[in-house]
């Protein structure tokens, strides 16, 4: 992690309630008293941002399409669920095992496009991705007044086994350093070298 961060591990906001569309998210976390200050850096979860900004769709209003059908009775899956993807989706790049890998309409690249059922009251309800996650994140950030905010989402990795947190929204930090152009100890210059600030500290929040 660069440095100049800390990450408290007892720093965690308990006691938030269930989140609902149109709900105040930052007044939920300020009454939850969460030690939040000028210096903090709040890493929040997408799924209470889709649930507070009513990004959560009724399965049952979908009528899935051919391939959505075709695809969803070949691997056993909820039509519905597959043409949700399919809709959230600028492009799909794999089918296989079940999974569709998908970039997303704001370029992530990730399992199901981010529609995820979990954690989400009642079988026919799904969230989607938030339509703008750096507002989102922007909004909180003001009406909080604190450092900076982390919108982040739960995704794997290429060839890599587990999941992890990274960073979808950001406001108030550079989500990226560049080392470019920096030398290393022996006095080689950096060509490529650009540490993803915001993904690790989504991660390390996680």
């Amino acid at each position: 992690m660069s440095p100049g961060f800390y990450v408290h591990p007892d720093l965690g906001i308990i006691g938030l309630p269930e989140v609902r569309a149109g709900d105040d998210l930052a007044a939920l976390i300020r009454a939850a008293r969460a030690p939040i200050d000028a210096d903090t850096i709040v890493v929040v979860a997408q799924k209470i941002v889709s649930k507070s900004e009513g990004a959560i769709v009724d399965l049952r209003t979908l009528e899935p399409s051919e391939l959505a059908h075709t695809w969803a009775a070949q691997f056993e899956k909820d039509p519905r669920l597959i043409e949700l993807v399919l809709r959230e989706s600028r492009r799909i790049i794999k089918m296989d095992r079940s999974v569709l890998i998908a970039e997303t309409r704001h370029g992530f690249v990730a399992a199901n496009a981010g529609i995820d059922q979990s954690n989400v009251p009642g079988e026919h309800f799904a969230t989607t991705l938030p339509i703008d996650p750096d507002a989102s994140a922007r909004r909180l950030h003001e009406a909080l007044g604190c450092g900076a905010v982390i919108v982040s989402d739960t995704f794997g990795r290429p060839w890599r086994e587990g999941l992890v947190n990274v960073a979808i929204g950001v406001s108030g930090l550079e989500p990226l350093d560049d080392l470019r152009g920096a030398c290393d100890r022996s006095g080689r210059p950096l060509q490529s070298t650009t540490l993803a600030v915001a993904d690790e500290l989504a991660a390390a929040a996680d």
